[in-house]
């Protein structure tokens, strides 16, 4: 393995790891946000508020892009097994 393919793989690594992680990092983003703005106009600063909804729409997005992960995570895998294959 030269220099090359190991950067091209761990290149591929980073954006498979970004594609596969970015839906659910906007969706609780999103929703903080919008717990922020609500918290801020009625005045209930609760730290605990956030977590209860960021949790159900993780887990919502989850089921929702839990196949596009699955499939992009094994698509990964299998460039890297057809790499080390031809090694």
């Amino acid at each position: 393995m030269n220099q090359t393919m190991a950067l091209d793989l761990m290149r591929s690594a980073f954006m498979n790891t970004i594609k596969v992680s970015m839906p659910i990092l906007i969706i609780a983003m999103v929703v903080g946000l919008i717990i922020s703005i609500l918290q801020a106009t009625t005045q209930v600063q609760e730290q605990t508020l956030t977590f209860v909804p960021k949790m159900i729409a993780v887990l919502f997005s989850l089921i929702l892009f839990g196949s596009f992960m699955m499939n992009t995570l094994v698509a990964f895998m299998r460039q890297s097994f057809d790499v080390i294959q031809r090694l």
